[in-house]
């Protein structure tokens, strides 16, 4: 008798891109992940809500593409969509990085973004945390997205960090004038990356119809 092969683990996958500098100190790997129940009013990722099976990406597929990443690579930042509603395929994730990384030259650090609490995060998903150098915890609320945020989309979330390399690298990291934003282009359409401050996707969209370029599709409406 032969045992069936262990079926692979998979992940919905909203899209995955080198290099972010906009979510995280250094260059970074950024994993958006598909699907989110919590539904913040003003979220700009409204396109990562809907729980898509049609994105489901073997986690293998993910651990390939990080490996095939040259240098420098100082972290990776994962965000959603929620992270932590797909626990399972986050652990495998997250549990190779913490091997892999190990062989690397210089250290890689994991901050993954989620829209519940710490003290949640602390009950359901301890194992996960072990894994996380970082975590930037709490719901979005859209009348406290001020300025002076680095990557945080409001004030109330909160930045913490879990390991020595965490906290070397996320502690007293303080607050900046204005938050960093990239573009990026990807089978023809336009991905903004980074935390903008309430309204600036709006203005943007004037701006450009002003210039007469209309985007027909934006993430940050529903």
């Amino acid at each position: 008798m032969t045992a069936s092969p262990a079926r692979p683990v998979e992940l919905m996958l909203n899209k995955a891109h080198y290099p972010v500098t906009s979510l995280g100190p250094g260059t970074r790997a950024g994993i958006w992940t598909q699907g989110c129940t919590i539904g913040c009013a003003g979220c700009v990722s409204q396109d990562t809500w809907a729980a898509d099976p049609g994105t489901f990406v073997d986690v293998a597929a993910l651990q390939a593409w990080l490996s095939g990443l040259p240098d420098p690579l100082d972290g990776i930042t994962v965000s959603g969509g929620e992270p932590f509603q797909q626990p399972k395929a986050l652990g495998a994730l997250l549990e190779w990085v913490h091997a892999w990384r190990r062989e690397r030259p210089a250290p890689v650090d994991v901050l993954v973004y989620s829209g519940y609490s710490l003290a949640r995060l602390r009950e359901e998903h301890p194992a996960l945390l072990r894994l996380c150098d970082a975590v930037l915890t709490g719901p979005y609320v859209e009348r406290l997205n001020s300025p002076g945020l680095r990557w945080h989309g409001s004030s109330n979330q909160r930045l913490t960090a879990l390991t020595d390399l965490g906290r070397e690298r996320y502690e007293g990291t303080g607050s900046v004038d204005s938050p960093p934003m990239q573009v990026a282009v990807d089978d023809g359409r336009i991905w903004f990356i980074g935390v903008p401050r309430q309204g600036d996707m709006d203005r943007l969209s004037d701006r450009l119809r002003s210039a007469g370029i209309t985007m027909e599709e934006v993430s940050w409406r529903s």
